[in-house]
C-alpha cells in the first residue's frame, strides 16, 4: 500500500507528464494549424530524372521566400551537369496560375528545369529542332512539365490560356514547354 504522499507524488508527476505532452503538442498544433498563410503559393513537383520530390510554399502575399526559392533552385537544377541555376520566380506564379486554372492539386511532373550552356549545346547537336540554341531553360525561364490525370492538350490549352509566355506542345515526347518569355506558341 502507497503512502498518502506518494500516492500524491506519483499524481502530481502524472498530471505533470500529461501537461508536458499537451505542451509540447500545442505548438506543433498551431504550427499546422497556422503554417499555410491564406495568400500562400504552393506547388508540388516530382522529377522524372532524378525521382526526387518536392512540395514547397514558395510565396506569402508579394513576398517570395527566399529559402523556397534556394530549394526550387536546387530541384529544378540541370540534371546532367548537377549545376544549379537561378529560375525566374515569376515561373512559379505562372505554374501556380496553371494549376489553378485546371483545378488540379497533384505535383507536376519536371522533365526539364534548368539548363546549363553546355547541356544545351548538346541537346541542341542531338536533338536539332527540339532545342533552342538560346534557350529559356538556359536563363531559368523555361520548364518541360506534365501532369498526371490531366490531358496533355488541356495542360496546353491552359497554359495558352494565361498568356503569360511560351508554350510548346510535345506531344510525341509527351510534355509540354513553358516559359516566361514573349508569349508565342509552338
Amino acid at each position: 500500500m502507497q503512502s498518502p504522499e506518494a500516492s500524491a507524488r506519483r499524481s502530481f508527476l502524472r498530471r505533470f507528464a500529461q501537461a508536458a505532452m499537451v505542451g509540447a503538442a500545442a505548438p506543433l498544433a498551431a504550427r499546422t494549424a497556422w503554417a499555410v498563410p491564406a495568400n500562400a503559393r504552393s506547388l508540388a513537383f516530382d522529377h522524372t530524372h532524378t525521382g526526387e520530390k518536392l512540395s514547397i510554399v514558395y510565396a506569402v502575399g508579394e513576398r517570395y521566400l527566399p529559402e523556397a526559392l534556394q530549394a526550387l533552385n536546387h530541384f529544378l537544377r540541370d540534371h546532367y551537369t548537377g549545376d544549379v541555376g537561378v529560375i525566374e520566380p515569376q515561373l512559379f506564379d505562372v505554374l501556380h496560375r496553371l494549376r489553378s486554372a485546371l483545378g488540379a492539386n497533384q505535383s507536376f511532373q519536371v522533365i526539364s528545369g534548368y539548363r546549363c550552356p553546355a547541356t544545351n549545346a548538346s541537346l541542341k547537336a542531338t536533338r536539332g529542332g527540339g532545342v533552342a540554341k538560346r534557350s529559356l531553360h538556359m536563363d531559368g525561364k523555361a520548364i518541360d512539365i506534365r501532369l498526371p490525370g490531366v490531358q496533355l492538350a488541356d495542360l496546353r490549352d491552359a497554359a495558352l490560356s494565361l498568356k503569360a509566355g511560351g508554350v510548346g506542345f510535345y506531344q510525341r515526347e509527351q510534355f509540354v514547354h513553358v516559359d516566361t518569355g514573349r508569349v508565342r506558341t509552338w
